[in-house]
């Protein structure tokens, strides 16, 4: 049995958007909902969410049905946590609020084994079928995605150096944590936070560095993408319930 190549990498590689989701429930039977509505990928989320590692695998396994590839937040970039998470399976991890090129490339060597990093080996894990994987720990490193959060002005005027990390595959832009930074606590399509990202943004698009963010207006969403954004996620599963829900109240109380 070979490893198999991790389809969300190859697109944001090639250049090709990819439309993503947040999900946040941190139930496997809610992730089942969203995983046949065909997002290239969605973000499970431990940073904002009540996840732990159980939940988070029993996600992964609700996707592994799929053909959306789900990315996992941790809670922080700490190497034992990044540990846990490539051993049940991840595809692909979002390190929140990185701010230097030493954080970046200590987010990178938690997913390298020695010499090149510092993640632990494991032989019988979800991540290598329980050791049926024979090329596991020759390909792994080639198809994980790592993908660093630039979520405050200061990461923003450092971006390009953290880009260029070796093993960064892209950079995400935390539009509501920048405009907290911005003194725009709550507002994060703020003009001015806008006018901070986008040239950013750009700088790192024309270098070829796939870039991605998370915005809940669909129409600024699509804008994104054609503007060469390649992964950007356009809401989340708890704000579809809860608006869906708000929704349909409104209209059996209209009238």
């Amino acid at each position: 049995m070979n490893l198999p190549d991790n389809p969300f990498l190859a697109a944001i590689r090639a250049g090709q958007p990819q439309i993503g989701l947040w999900v946040t429930l941190s139930d496997p039977f809610a992730a089942e909902a969203v995983a046949s509505a065909g997002y290239d990928w969605v973000l499970i989320d431990m940073e904002h969410s009540p996840n732990d590692l159980k939940s988070v695998m029993a996600q992964l396994q609700v996707f592994a049905a799929h053909s959306t590839t789900p990315i996992v937040r941790p809670d922080w970039n700490d190497p034992v946590k990044v540990k846990r998470l490539l051993d049940i399976g991840a595809p692909g991890l979002l390190f929140p609020m990185v701010q230097s090129v030493a954080e970046a490339q200590a987010a990178v060597a938690a997913t390298r084994y020695p010499p090149r990093g510092i993640r632990g080996v494991a032989g019988t894990t979800r991540a290598n079928a329980f050791g049926r994987i024979q090329n596991y720990f020759t390909r792994i490193e080639d198809e994980i995605a790592v993908l660093i959060q630039a979520e405050t002005l200061s990461a923003v005027a450092q971006v390009e150096d953290m880009a260029d990390t070796d093993g960064v595959d892209g950079v995400f832009f935390g539009p509501a944590d920048i405009a907290a930074d911005m003194g725009f606590l709550g507002q994060p399509m703020h003009e001015d936070v806008w006018a901070k990202i986008l040239p950013a943004a750009h700088r790192l698009i024309a270098k070829g560095i796939p870039v991605g963010t998370l915005v809940m207006d669909p129409a600024f969403a699509k804008r994104l993408l054609g503007e060469g954004f390649t992964f950007v996620a356009c809401g989340s599963d708890a704000g579809l319930l809860a608006r869906g829900s708000d929704a349909l109240l409104a209209k059996m109380r209209a009238g």
